[in-house]
């Protein structure tokens, strides 16, 4: 049986390799273009894991025609996390999803597992998979209760869905094979067979750095995007002007059929969901988490999402402050957090972080075809920047 799982590891290995190294291709991200969103710095990486400890994995899984899904594993530090559980809240801006575990979160106010993002069906499966990985730590052995976070946005327009192929075998390559450093954005893991605004949409991720005079800590954010709406970046009527928006069909009946875009057979009905993971080195408890959480849906606005009946939009927040960890031995705990008046600062890099992870998961993404022969298309670059330069939402343009 492990052998074959080895084989299966290092086969997917492989899979998962090819693809990232095809999406490395010279698509941008939003600072390659000039795109400077908001006025805080980023850090030094722009993604998530800026923030001291924090990792990052992926699994893609392309399989045949019709198999475009995967996973990715967001770990707030390298240690064993039941073992030291960190401050965390969840807050729910549409709740048309399946977030499993958040119920536990927002009562205890921790967070005892990795965050793993998949697609919809698949949430059950990798949970499973993500109990045996945590119950085989060195230390948990006489563990009785864990609580998984899994959480999901549909692929199913691109991936066979109901085949619910992600399992054990993925689920410990992106746990095995999360680190820090650079972040694999666009069509990989839990973005592989996503879609958002009509275009290919994917993993994103940004941070940003407050200024020492008001503590000088990061905030990093990381998205999983398959939702629509109007897009707009730092402004910019984009969708409009690519012809590619909500409600185009009843608000421009003249033109006949709409649909004869580039993605012209993708639904304009704004649905789907989005993922945002925000995690700080700023020592938080619960209740300021899940105000800082609630920020990252103003950074969702700010990109063009009316937050549709049917989209599950989430965000879960924690803090990988050292000082913040919880250890289960200890019965009474002394710690210092931030005060309510300190939190403005980390919202603003909440709001722009959020924003910016969101164009890099556009993008990023690279164009897929999959199920049944569905095909979407990448957002174009060079008539996105021509349409950016008209509005001026470029750095030095007026």
């Amino acid at each position: 049986m492990m052998t074959a799982i080895k084989t299966a590891l290092i086969s997917l290995s492989l899979l998962t390799l090819m693809t990232q190294t095809k999406n490395d291709q010279p698509r941008p991200r939003a600072r390659d273009l000039g795109l400077v969103v908001g006025v805080l710095p980023p850090g030094k990486l722009d993604a998530i894991t800026d923030v001291a400890g924090v990792r990052v994995g992926h699994a893609t899984l392309i399989k045949g025609d019709n198999v475009r899904t995967g996973v990715t594993a967001v770990l707030p530090h390298g240690g064993n996390l039941f073992q030291e559980k960190v401050p965390a809240a969840i807050f729910v801006g549409n709740g048309f999803g399946k977030l499993m575990g958040s119920t536990q979160v927002n009562e205890l106010g921790e967070i005892e597992t990795p965050v793993l993002l998949t697609g919809t069906l698949n949430v059950p499966r990798v949970a499973d998979a993500l109990l045996d990985w945590m119950l085989g730590l060195p230390g948990n052995e006489e563990v009785r209760s864990i609580n998984p976070v899994v959480a999901e946005t549909n692929d199913g327009h691109l991936n066979d869905i109901r085949g619910r192929h992600v399992g054990r075998v993925e689920v410990f390559a992106a746990l095995n094979s999360a680190t820090g450093g650079p972040v694999a954005e666009g069509s990989v893991g839990a973005g592989t067979g996503t879609v958002a605004f009509g275009f290919k949409g994917g993993i994103g991720t940004a941070s940003r750095v407050v200024p020492q005079q008001v503590g000088g800590y990061t905030v990093g954010v990381l998205v999983q995007t398959n939702f629509g709406g109007v897009l707009q970046i730092n402004g910019a009527p984009v969708g409009r002007e690519l012809g590619q928006y909500y409600l185009k069909e009843q608000l421009e009946p003249e033109r006949g059929n709409p649909r004869t875009g580039l993605n012209a057979e993708v639904s304009d009905r704004a649905d789907g969901s989005i993922i945002m993971v925000v995690a700080t080195d700023a020592p938080l408890e619960a209740r300021n988490l899940k105000r800082l959480a609630a920020r990252a849906m103003l950074g969702l606005a700010r990109t063009g999402s009316p937050s549709t009946n049917g989209s599950g939009d989430y965000v879960i927040a924690f803090s990988a402050s050292p000082q913040s960890r919880i250890r289960p031995s200890e019965r009474v705990r002394q710690t210092q957090v931030l005060s309510n008046e300190a939190m403005s600062p980390l919202f603003l890099a909440a709001v722009e972080a959020t924003e910016e992870a969101i164009y890099n998961s556009l993008l990023r993404a690279t164009t897929v075809t999959g199920r049944d022969g569905h095909r979407v298309e990448a957002l174009p670059i060079e008539r996105t920047v021509e349409i950016l330069k008209k509005y001026g939402a470029l750095r030095g343009e007026k």
